[in-house]
């Protein structure tokens, strides 16, 4: 990237900070601006100002994005927060997800180019984790039971460290088909066991340290959030340099950093919005490098693929795990459909770009394309107003009652966290 490159990018999230209250009121969510910058800048009439990622910043960027959000959602869903719902969540990750990966899967067989069943899979699995980012104004909005807005996050915090796994796999196995000698998903399923082990010993002996020296006063508190950005990227780190999954690593050392450390609700915000800043770093990459080639690309079977998937093979699943729940139809409906892919399904498809080189990956990767870039329309647009017109006629499900103030709230959603104390210091420097 170049200093004009840095340049362009740094004013675009200039801009966003300036804008995003103003944008976000006509439902334009930092995804769709993003994305629609970074097309611009290379297809639009902004060409001449377009930026040219190498492809080493594109891997690294994603990995390390995807490595600390898969941290910060992790470590935010502690006992106390999963308590009261553990068991509608349960049923979504344990019924809902693994059935929306596999109807996914055999969905993906209709595609035309992805015959291959590693590939197959690879588009159901990277289609199966959901973004509570994209549907902020129902994450927020007081108007939606506060358990339905519960169980959307810590479904969207913990369903993409558990597809990750199987997206690996499916990319190893599709890496082997393509290219002879490669050792395939065996050694990925032994890399998946070294990320674990290495996310419980550094993200549960780390998160025991911070513990101990916050109780004793050894760490200061301007520079504990950057202790734990330090630890996420230790995780992850640790782990490809033992040979290990640096994925499963931070997302098992997020987890294990709650378990050992406590509530984590005042250290974890830094490392999220280190990493929500990146993210809008990933949706320009997303516009630049993905959205034009699955536009030119797309058949009649991959835009019906998206609508389903965003459709049937997301609320379908949900009905099912959620039967017998007593949330009644409105609600299960209402879920079903607030299951936006995003950012995890946008770096699953880069790193699908960066590790199978050639046209054999290009049919699933204009899958994933084409769903997310209808999903940030779909879900980004809908969210506030579906939260406003339906969100009073959900009544409070059966079930424990919703936590008491003195319990973890509601995680904020990470960009607009950003944005709200970006916008809070200007205010106290003039």
């Amino acid at each position: 990237m170049t200093a004009s490159d840095l340049a362009i990018v740094a004013a675009l999230v200039f801009l966003w900070g300036m804008l995003s209250a103003r944008l976000e009121s006509f439902d334009m969510t930092a995804p769709i601006v993003f994305t629609a910058a970074g097309v611009l800048l290379t297809h639009g009439p902004l060409t001449s100002l377009g930026i040219t990622p190498s492809p080493e910043l594109v891997k690294v960027l994603a990995e390390a994005t995807l490595a600390l959000v898969l941290f910060s959602d992790a470590s935010r869903v502690g006992l106390r927060q999963l308590r009261p719902d553990l068991g509608l969540c349960l049923r979504l990750l344990g019924i809902g997800l693994p059935l929306s990966i596999g109807l996914g899967t055999l969905a993906a067989f209709m595609l035309p180019g992805v015959g291959a069943t590693w590939l197959a899979l690879l588009v159901g699995a990277a289609l199966a984790p959901t973004d509570a980012a994209l549907g902020a104004a129902v994450m927020v909005n007081p108007a939606v039971p506060s358990r339905i807005r519960r169980v959307l996050n810590i479904e969207s915090g913990l369903n993409d460290g558990i597809a990750t796994p199987v997206v690996l796999v499916a990319i190893a196995g599709a890496s082997t088909a393509e290219h002879v000698g490669d050792t395939g998903p065996g050694k990925a399923v032994v890399e998946l066991a070294v990320g674990l082990l290495v996310g419980a010993v550094v993200g549960g002996g780390g998160g025991r340290l911070i513990k101990l020296g916050r109780d004793r006063g050894w760490v200061a508190d301007g520079f504990a959030g950057a202790a734990v950005l330090g630890l996420a990227l230790c995780c992850y780190a640790t782990s490809v340099a033992l040979d290990g999954n640096g994925f499963i690593a931070a997302f098992t050392g997020g987890l294990a950093f709650t378990a050992a450390g406590g509530p984590a609700a005042k250290l974890v915000p830094f490392v999220e919005e280190t990493g929500a800043l990146l993210s809008l770093l990933v949706w320009l990459l997303f516009g630049v490098i993905a959205v034009v080639p699955a536009m030119e690309d797309l058949t009649w079977q991959t835009a019906l693929y998206a609508v389903l998937s965003l459709t049937v093979v997301r609320m379908l699943p949900v009905a099912l795990a959620l039967t017998g729940a007593r949330l009644g139809r409105p609600a299960v409906l209402f879920v079903g459909w607030f299951g936006p892919r995003g950012l995890a399904s946008v770096v699953f498809a880069l790193l699908a770009i960066e590790e199978l080189n050639g046209p054999m990956a290009r049919p699933a990767v204009t899958a994933i394309a084409f769903t997310v870039l209808l999903s940030v329309l779909a879900h980004g647009l809908s969210a506030d107003p579906l939260a406003k017109r339906y969100g009073p006629r959900l009544t409070s499900p059966q079930g424990p009652p919703a936590a008491s103030s003195t319990s973890a709230p509601l995680a904020e959603i990470p960009e607009r966290r950003l944005i709200r104390r970006t916008l809070a210091g200007n205010r106290l420097r003039e």
